[in-house]
């Protein structure tokens, strides 16, 4: 593991090996509450948490950002999506916070990162503290299927919307990763219910938060609800103009939603 500092932002980034693979992070903060950010679809905490890694509260948190496998910095490996891809990445998120040294903590998790945090919440109960998750999911339906399948190809973004994720991939490698991307989220559609984590649900026990953006083009509103109904005692935010960024558009109010909840 190395790591190097930057004064101007006092982010240190580094890289650990973590089974198999050297994963890349950015930590912030010298607070006593630990809290992983899990990046969304090819995201990495350079696209995904900048205004969370800036201005979470450096005295109450400590923050860590990482690049999953096969994403952002965390490559090589290139990336691929076997059908227990989510299970992996939990793993992966997990040990990674244990060997940089947190006993516990918390997740705030984004899309593909929520559905992560949700399969990590249930797997390793006793490390988790609090979760936040948003743009989540815990099956794939058939909306669900069209919604993806109209996004598949990448050529059709806006430029705005591609920009980011080409220049941390590179306009090729960008388009066939999402596309296998596309493909390994629609597998979940053959399970029983197209579930991607919906058994797992009923194991979470850390106190959760739900946070929906009313305007989400990509995640349906029956998702944040049928989280809300299995996952026992977790609650549910609206923002009613919130879109699948909501963190990124209304940072404010999102960073201050998730520090009182921490605080709780």
């Amino acid at each position: 593991m190395h790591t190097a500092r930057s004064s101007r932002s006092s982010v240190a980034s580094g890289r650990q090996h973590v089974n198999g693979v050297d994963l890349y992070y950015e930590q912030t903060g010298t607070g006593k509450h630990a809290v992983l950010l899990l990046p969304g679809a090819l995201g990495s905490t350079k696209t995904d948490f900048r205004p969370q890694l800036k201005s979470l509260n450096k005295e109450l948190f400590t923050v860590v950002g990482w690049d999953p496998r096969g994403y952002g910095q965390s490559r090589p490996p290139h990336r691929d999506f076997p059908s227990d891809f989510f299970e992996r990445d939990a793993k992966d998120a997990v040990d990674l916070m244990t060997a940089l040294g947190f006993g516990k903590f918390s997740l705030l998790g984004w899309s593909d990162g929520g559905i992560t945090a949700l399969v990590a919440a249930a797997k390793f109960p006793e490390l988790i503290t609090k979760m936040v998750v948003w743009g989540a999911n815990a099956f794939v339906s058939e909306q669900d299927l069209q919604l993806y399948d109209a996004v598949r190809d990448v050529s059709k973004w806006s430029v705005r919307m591609r920009q980011p994720m080409e220049e941390v991939y590179g306009a090729q490698v960008f388009a066939k990763t999402w596309e296998a991307w596309v493909d390994g989220v629609a597998q979940f559609a053959h399970r029983p219910g197209g579930s991607i984590c919906m058994e797992l649900l009923s194991y979470i026990s850390c106190p959760t938060l739900i946070i929906h953006g009313e305007k989400d083009p990509m995640v349906p509103s029956f998702h944040p609800q049928y989280l809300l109904e299995h996952i026992k005692g977790s609650r549910l935010h609206l923002m009613p103009e919130g879109k699948h960024n909501l963190h990124l558009k209304f940072a404010y109010e999102f960073n201050k939603l998730v520090q009182d909840f921490l605080q709780e």
